[in-house]
């Protein structure tokens, strides 16, 4: 049977946030018996997307309110 489950991919440091934040995809696993498929992604987010959404400031693309700014692009 297949399972589907949010793993992060990339982690970085939020200035707006203030701390650390994952980025997460939705994946979906094959089943056992199709063991050669490899694993889908649905949907991507960042673990602190809600609560920036409750803040009163844009913050970045992937909590919605501000789409120019993507934390999870910077190169440091």
């Amino acid at each position: 049977m297949a399972f589907r489950t949010w793993q992060p991919i990339k982690i970085c440091y939020c200035q707006h946030a203030g701390e650390e934040v994952a980025l997460e995809a939705d994946m979906v696993f094959p089943a056992e018996w199709l063991p050669e498929q490899q694993p889908r992604i649905l949907a991507h987010r960042c673990s602190h997307a809600m609560e920036c959404n409750m803040d009163e400031r844009p913050s970045c693309v992937w909590a919605g309110t501000n789409p120019v700014f993507d934390p999870f692009s910077e190169i440091l």
